[in-house]
């Protein structure tokens, strides 16, 4: 139970960082920096979601 409830808590930081991803984008000015950033992390959060969806199963 508990991996189950990791998984919810970085699915909900992964869509959090889906948000930020898209407003930074909606900006007229947005920083590729920090886009590239939120998508480094958003993806370190979905292997980590991957992984531990391998345990469950």
């Amino acid at each position: 139970m508990a991996i189950e409830a990791r998984i919810r808590e970085l699915g909900s930081r992964h869509e959090t960082l889906e948000r930020a991803i898209q407003d930074e984008i909606s900006r007229p000015a947005g920083d590729d920096l920090r886009i590239r950033e939120l998508k480094r992390r958003k993806l370190k959060l979905k292997e980590e979601m991957e992984t531990l969806r391998g345990r469950v199963h």
